[in-house]
């Protein structure tokens, strides 16, 4: 009888587990054994997703630290599989986006020759330095890889480009809508953001997120006194903005946002609690990738705080719009938008161009194909 082939999946952030749960999932029904693993690269805003998705690692490799480098995560990711390839002996490491964890574990099986499958490939900005340093990751990623699993068509294109081989890409889809597809329907508040969103229920509520490191300092200080102002100036405004825990963003919310009317800082939201205030919102402000995809997902217009974005489809589809690094620009566009709501209303009828919520069941089968 053939040994059951086995898929090693490695994921360490908060958008990892939530674009990796279905296909977790899906491998649990398939034929195939599963070895997760776990490299707590942000601990603290991972484990509630791990709670809300009933993903339980076989290992985690606890590498967290204070003030943790780039090279610090990487190199313990890459030592710390050493050991578990070993005495897992996967045939597939399954890694997703561009985290150092996903770069790291692309590297660990090219060293150990196990062949490596990129959920979300294809992604590229055109700029090595932004985002930093997750387009470089990519594109790293990319040349290691055996399987890419790519969004969508453009994400194929750009991978056949790079000297990729046709029959190594399967798109599928974005895994984050198969996410969203489950469980946004039966998202329901916690009593705190239940609150929150109860006073905001008659207003114009903006969801702001912003983190990246591209972002801090004065770019980041313009855009917030920015959205401070534009809040203080229309008292049928409101802004929810969940802090990361990374302290240049807490220093800058702190003191521009201290003590105002009609904005709310909180502690990051757990999946439940976000989506919640995702679909409450009228408009999304962000410089997350995720968003990107998240928001169109549920028909939410969004300004993507950023120079250049890997995610053009929502840019061509219209759902989303790009800021670029100058305050002003967004000054005006949420002004303009604000005085016309005709874009944000017209988002709600755009198709999604990320897919269709089944590229976790495509991945897996794939993957029964191939191996």
């Amino acid at each position: 009888m053939p040994r059951r082939r086995k898929i090693l999946v490695l994921f360490g952030t908060r958008p990892e587990i939530i674009k990796l749960a279905p296909v977790i999932r899906e491998l649990h029904k398939s034929s195939f054994m599963t070895t997760i693993v776990s490299s707590s690269q942000h601990r603290h805003l991972l484990e509630p997703f791990l709670k809300v998705f009933g993903v339980v690692p076989d290992h985690d490799l606890d590498l967290m630290r204070k003030d943790q480098t780039l090279n610090h995560i990487c190199s313990e990711v890459i030592r710390s599989l050493d050991e578990i390839i070993l005495t897992e002996r996967p045939d597939v490491i399954l890694v997703q986006g561009d985290t150092s964890t996903a770069l790291a574990g692309a590297i660990a099986g090219f060293n150990c020759k196990i062949p490596v499958g990129h959920v979300e490939a294809g992604l590229r900005s055109g700029d090595r330095m932004s985002p930093y340093p997750e387009e470089m990751n990519r594109r790293i990623i990319s040349q290691i890889a055996d399987f890419h699993f790519a969004a969508t068509e453009a994400n194929r294109h750009r991978l056949l480009a790079e000297g990729i081989t046709e029959k190594r890409i399967e798109v599928t889809g974005n895994t984050v809508v198969d996410t969203l597809t489950t469980y946004s329907a039966e998202v329901k508040p916690s009593k705190d953001l239940g609150e929150i969103l109860g006073r905001a229920r008659s207003m114009k509520l903006v969801l702001l997120t912003s983190h990246r490191r591209e972002s801090f300092g004065s770019i980041m200080e313009q855009n917030l006194r920015v959205l401070s102002d534009f809040v203080r100036s229309r008292p049928d405004v409101c802004l929810l903005f969940p802090v990361h825990p990374n302290p240049n963003v807490g220093s800058a919310a702190g003191s521009i946002f201290a003590d105002q009317e009609r904005i709310y800082l909180v502690d990051p939201l757990d999946y439940n609690d976000f989506i919640a205030a995702m679909k409450a919102a009228w408009l999304v402000v962000s410089d997350s990738g995720g968003i990107q995809e998240e928001a169109p997902s549920l028909g939410k217009a969004l300004l993507v705080l950023r120079e250049n974005t890997e995610r053009n489809e929502a840019i061509e589809a219209g759902v989303a719009k790009l800021v670029g690094g100058d305050p002003k620009k967004l000054k005006e566009m949420l002004e303009s938008n604000y005085n016309d709501e005709s874009w944000i209303e017209s988002v709600r009828t755009i198709k999604n161009p990320f897919g269709d919520g089944t590229a976790s069941k495509r991945i897996v089968a794939y993957l029964k194909k191939v191996l």
